[in-house]
């Protein structure tokens, strides 16, 4: 069997004690990471290596001088190494788009 080396992204997240063979995974393929670092929670898990993941922004409103709080919904790439479940405080990286609505991935699940 073959054996993966877990490889460094170029960012102070721990990387995961599982191996995998997905070739979208930023720490056991080519996958690269660029781009934005969102910390969301994951709303929802599918059986096929997806998530999806909110998170607010704060956006302004020049006419009232005031800043109001939006929230955000993205699909995301879950490896089985990491496999982050719903309610999970997770750390997304963006990659090169690896479907049509997946541009994100996820690289840690916090404590």
């Amino acid at each position: 069997m073959k054996t993966n080396k877990t490889k460094n992204i170029g960012l102070k997240v721990e990387a995961p004690n599982k191996e995998c063979s997905d070739k979208n995974c930023p720490f056991h393929s080519s996958q690269k990471i660029r781009g934005r670092i969102i910390e969301c929670s994951v709303v929802k898990t599918d059986p096929f290596k997806s998530a999806t993941v909110t998170f607010e922004r704060i956006h302004q409103l020049p006419k009232y001088e005031r800043f109001e709080k939006r929230t955000s919904k993205l699909r995301v790439h879950n490896p089985p190494c990491i496999n982050a479940q719903y309610g999970d405080k997770v750390v997304i990286a963006e990659t090169r788009p690896i479907s049509k609505t997946k541009n994100f991935v996820i690289i840690e699940v916090q404590k």
